[in-house]
Order: structure tokens, then C-alpha cells, then sequence
């Protein structure tokens, strides 16, 4: 009996909150990263299959203009594109937090209290830069936000991010690794569960799944052919 991809994977401790709605895009769904398309229609075509899939089908997306860096943006309606930004917070329920990756790691952040939600584009640079704990502080200074919970999305894992030393340098030692060659492996989940937890959030639940190991998402490491996989985050 043949095994189907799935089209979308979730957080497992997020997945039944009937007011958050999250998930990652698989290959099933194809390519949503607009950046590196020769055409741009199936790209299209494969963000609506990802709205569908997720319930949200009569939504837009809010687009988050990744740049590797610690910026937050509140978005108070939709909007299609925010620039410069590594990180999308809403309160609003007509509002759909969007990201894109090939190895970067999605976080997904939520206070069912407040019920305000987060989303965060996490790669080296923004980890480096404190993003996932900058988006927590954002929601706690905007929001009043008191209960934070937090999921790791895929990403390329400590076992096959192998760095530079000149990125290496810029991390704790707990989270590098010496490789063959006189390259790092750099734990890029382990650093970001290390921010959210040094910025108060007690529950912070981590899919691990590798992007570069996975049949199941682009990976830039892999194969560098401008694909990538999408999160989404929204209210209900």
C-alpha cells in the first residue's frame, strides 16, 4: 500500500488548539517562495492549496520580507507584504502570518490568554541576532502577553548545518561542534530553544525534523534550486 506525502505538518502539541492554526508546507504542496520562480502562477496556485488545506481558504497571506534579522512587525489587518522583517504578531483573526524557508527554522508563538499569535524566520543571522526572543518581548510590550507557548518548525538540524568558523565564532560553544576540515556544526534548533527559554517561555515544543535529511522539504543545502517551503500561523 503506497504511503502518501502529507501536505501539511504540525507542531504536534499545537495541533488541536481550536483557536491557533498553524502548519508547515510540504513538497506534496509544491514551491511557495515567489523570490526564485522562473513562473510565478504555481507558486500562486500552491499558496492558495496551503490556505485551503489549513481552513483558511476565504483569507489572504501577510507576508513577512525575511531579511535575517531581529525586526518585529505588528500587523493590526491584512496586508500582503511586510518588508524588512523576520517576524509577523497578530491579535486579529482575519489576519494569516506567512514565512518562507529551504532551511531556515519556523517558530510558531502563541497566548491562548490573549490569544495573540507570532511567527518567526529564524536562520542563522536571526538567530544570531536574538529573534525568537525579540518577538517574545514584542508580544509580552504589545500585547500584555503573560502565558507563551512556542513551536519549532523543520530546519536544517546540528547534525548537517556545518559552518565556517567565521559563523561558529558568533555562537556559544554549546551549540557548535567541530567537523572535519576545520569546519562547525552548528545546532541552529538548540540555540533558538535556548533564546525562547532565557526569554520566559516555559513551553516550547520542537518538531525535529531536518529539512536536509527529509524527503518531505526543500532544503537550500541539499539542493539549491530557489524552492521553499511556507508557514503559515492564524486565529480563530
Amino acid at each position: 500500500m503506497p504511503v502518501s506525502t502529507p501536505a501539511v505538518l504540525h507542531v504536534p502539541e499545537l495541533a488541536d488548539e481550536p483557536a491557533f492554526v498553524h502548519g508547515f508546507s510540504t513538497v506534496a504542496i509544491g514551491s511557495v517562495g515567489l523570490s526564485h520562480a522562473p513562473d510565478p502562477a504555481p507558486v500562486l496556485a500552491s499558496r492558495e492549496t496551503f490556505l485551503r488545506v489549513l481552513g483558511l481558504d476565504d483569507r489572504a497571506l501577510t507576508t513577512a520580507g525575511a531579511i535575517h534579522g531581529a525586526s518585529v512587525a505588528r500587523i493590526d489587518e491584512p496586508v500582503d507584504h511586510v518588508d524588512a522583517v523576520d517576524a509577523l504578531v497578530t491579535d486579529r483573526t482575519d489576519v494569516v502570518l506567512f514565512t518562507t524557508h529551504a532551511d531556515c527554522y519556523p517558530i510558531v508563538l502563541w497566548d491562548p490568554e490573549k490569544n495573540v499569535a507570532g511567527l518567526v524566520h529564524a536562520g542563522w543571522r536571526g538567530t544570531q541576532a536574538g529573534v525568537a526572543g525579540a518577538t517574545v518581548r514584542f508580544m509580552r510590550e504589545e500585547y500584555d502577553c503573560r502565558f507563551i507557548r512556542a513551536g519549532i518548525g523543520p530546519g536544517i538540524c546540528g547534525r548537517c548545518y556545518q559552518v565556517g568558523e567565521e559563523v561558529a565564532s558568533q555562537f556559544d560553544r554549546r551549540f557548535v561542534l567541530p567537523d572535519d576540515g576545520g569546519k562547525f556544526l552548528l545546532d541552529l534548533s538548540a540555540a533558538n530553544r535556548a533564546q525562547l527559554a532565557a526569554a520566559g517561555v516555559k513551553s516550547v515544543y520542537d518538531i525535529a525534523m531536518c529539512t536536509k535529511e527529509s524527503y518531505l522539504f526543500p532544503s537550500h543545502r541539499r539542493h539549491p534550486d530557489g524552492t521553499r517551503f511556507g508557514a503559515i500561523v492564524a486565529l480563530r
